[in-house]
C-alpha cells in the first residue's frame, strides 16, 4: 500500500508548518496512489483535494522525499494487517491561500521549533528528518528564510 504527501510551510512572521486534524490525531495532507500515478503526482492531487490549495502556488524541495514505512490494520479484513509505505514531499507556499478542508475536521499551522512531540508514528519522525536535512542544505534553509 502506497501513500504520499507533503509537509507544507509557509512563512508568517515565522516559519510555520501545516497539519489537519482527524478525530483522535494530527495528520498531512496524504493519500493513496491512484492507477499510473507517481508519488509526487498524487501528493500534489491530495494537497488539492484535501486543503483547496493550488500546487501551483507551491515550491518543491528538488532533493528532500521522506519515505518510512509502517504496519496499519486493514478495515475491510479487521484482525489484519498492510505494510504502508509513505513518502512525503517538502514545500513551501509562495503566497497564502486558504485552507478548504474537505477530509479533516480542521487544521493548524505549527511554528517551526524544533524537536516536536506531535504524533509519534509518522509525524515526529519526519520532522526529525527534517530538521536534520536543513542542517545541511543551506539552499533550502534560505528559501525558507532560516539561512
Amino acid at each position: 500500500m502506497f501513500s504520499s504527501g507533503y509537509l507544507i510551510f509557509r512563512r508568517q512572521g515565522t516559519l510555520q508548518f501545516l497539519l489537519m486534524k482527524h478525530a483522535e490525531r494530527w495528520d498531512l495532507p496524504k493519500g493513496h496512489l491512484d492507477p499510473g500515478e507517481t508519488k509526487q503526482q498524487a501528493a500534489l492531487r491530495e494537497l488539492k483535494e484535501e486543503t483547496g490549495l493550488d500546487p501551483n502556488q507551491l515550491w518543491t524541495d528538488p532533493t528532500f522525499a521522506y519515505s518510512h514505512r509502517y504496519w496499519v490494520s486493514r478495515r475491510s479484513s479487521p484482525g489484519t494487517q498492510s505494510l504502508k509505505e509513505l513518502t512525503i514531499y517538502l514545500g513551501l507556499l509562495q503566497y497564502d491561500g486558504e485552507i478548504h478542508c474537505t477530509e479533516h475536521l480542521g487544521y493548524q499551522w505549527w511554528n517551526w521549533n524544533p524537536p516536536h512531540s506531535i504524533q509519534s508514528q509518522t509525524i515526529d519522525p519526519l520532522l526529525q528528518s527534517i530538521a536534520a536535512y536543513l542542517s545541511n542544505a543551506p539552499e533550502t534553509r534560505a528559501i525558507l528564510g532560516l539561512a
